[in-house]
C-alpha cells in the first residue's frame, strides 16, 4: 500500500497543472513513507520518522502559503505561473526544505541514519523526484542570486560535513546535499541538465544503496571486512563511489562536465570554479569509502574477525545499475 502510494503521490505532483493536485501529491508522499521509516520498531527509526513528518509538514504549508499569496495577488493558480516576489520566495523555502538543500539540510543525515537502507535509497532518490520537478516548473521566475547561493552553500556543506562521518548512511546523505547544488546551480540556465543529472544521480546512488544492503555494511568499520563476501562486488561499489565523486572515465563525470561547461557559456567561469573545487571535498570521503571497501586487502594490521564468503547470489537489477554507473560516459553528446 504505502509504496503504490508513493507511485500515486509523485505521478500525481509530477503530472498537475493546479497548485492543489501538487501539494495534493506531496503530501499523499509523506504519508506514505512515514510507516516504511518507522517500520524497525526502534526509538532511532521512530524519532526518524517523527522529525521527516515535523519538516515535511512545514514544507507542505509554505509551499500551500506561496501558492495561495501567489493565488490572491494575480488570479493564478497554475504551477507555471508563479510571478508575485514573495509567492517566488516562499516557494523557493519550501522547495528546499522538501529537498534538504542548505541552510534546511539538518533533518536529512538524522532521518537516513535513523532508516534502514532501502528506506533511505527511497528517501534519498524518488522522494526527492517531484520537488525537483516543481522546481523545474517555476524555475524561470524564480531568483537566480538565491538559487546560486543556495547551490554552491550545498556544494560546501554537503562536503565538508561528509568528511568526518563514519556511518555510511550519513556520508551518502551528504553526498546527496551536494549533489543537488549541482542541480540547482543549473537549474535556471538549462532545466534539462537538472534532470539528466538527477537521473544519473539516482542511479549512482541505488547502486551503492543495493551493493552495501546486499553486504549488509552500515559503517565504515564493516566495510573494511566485507570485502571477503562478495569480492567482486565490493570491487564494483569502489568504482560505483567513484563515478559518484564524478572521475572522468566513469559515468558520474557526464553530469558534472556539461554543468561546468553550461555555467562557462553563461558567463559565471567563477561559479564553476567554485564548485568544480569543491567537489573536491566530496571526491576525499568517497575515496575514504572506496579504500575502505577495497584496498585494505590483507597484509593489514586491523584484528578484525574474517567474514564469510556468502553463496547468496547478487540480483539482477543490482548488476545491471552497477555495470551503468560505471560504463555511461561515451553516451555523452
Amino acid at each position: 500500500m504505502s509504496i503504490s502510494s508513493l507511485l500515486l503521490g509523485t505521478t500525481i505532483t509530477i503530472s498537475s497543472n493546479h497548485w492543489m493536485t501538487a501539494w495534493t501529491g506531496l503530501e499523499i508522499n509523506t504519508l506514505a513513507i512515514l510507516p516504511l521509516i518507522s517500520k524497525p520498531h526502534h526509538p532511532r527509526a521512530i524519532e526518524a520518522a517523527t522529525k521527516y513528518f515535523l519538516v515535511q509538514a512545514a514544507a507542505s504549508t509554505l509551499l500551500l502559503f506561496s501558492s495561495t499569496t501567489n493565488a490572491l495577488f494575480t488570479g493564478q493558480w497554475d504551477v507555471t505561473q508563479l510571478t508575485h516576489p514573495t509567492s517566488c520566495l516562499l516557494l523557493t523555502t519550501a522547495i528546499s526544505i522538501k529537498l534538504g538543500l542548505v541552510p534546511f539540510h539538518f533533518w536529512f543525515p538524522e532521518v537516513l541514519q535513523g532508516s534502514s537502507l532501502m528506506t533511505s535509497l527511497l528517501l534519498t532518490t524518488a522522494m526527492k523526484f517531484p520537488p525537483i520537478t516543481l522546481l523545474l516548473m517555476t524555475s524561470h521566475s524564480l531568483n537566480h542570486t538565491l538559487l546560486t547561493t543556495m547551490a554552491i552553500a550545498s556544494a560546501a556543506l554537503g562536503g565538508w560535513a561528509g568528511l568526518n562521518q563514519t556511518q555510511v548512511r550519513k556520508i551518502l546523505a551528504f553526498s546527496s546535499i551536494s549533489h543537488l547544488g549541482w542541480m540547482t546551480i543549473i537549474i535556471i540556465y538549462n532545466p534539462k541538465l537538472t534532470l539528466i543529472t538527477f537521473y544519473l544521480y539516482c542511479m549512482m546512488t541505488a547502486t551503492a544503496f543495493l551493493t552495501l544492503k546486499t553486504t549488509k555494511i552500515l559503517k565504515l568499520s564493516t566495510m573494511m571486512t566485507a570485502w571477503t563476501k562478495i569480492p567482486a562486488l565490493s570491487a564494483a561499489l569502489m568504482l560505483a563511489l567513484l563515478s559518484l565523486a564524478g572521475l572522468p572515465p566513469l559515468t558520474g563525470f557526464l553530469p558534472k562536465w556539461l554543468i561546468i561547461q553550461e555555467l562557462t557559456k553563461q558567463e559565471m567561469t567563477p561559479m564553476a570554479t567554485i564548485i568544480a573545487l569543491l567537489s573536491l571535498l566530496g571526491l576525499f570521503f568517497y575515496l575514504r569509502l572506496a579504500y575502505c571497501a577495497t584496498i585494505t586487502l590483507p597484509p593489514n594490521s586491523s584484528n578484525y574477525m574474517k567474514q564469510w564468503r556468502t553463496n547468496k547470489p547478487v540480483s539482477t537489477l543490482t548488476t545491471t545499475i552497477t555495470t551503468m554507473t560505471i560504463t555511461l560516459l561515451p553516451l555523452s553528446p
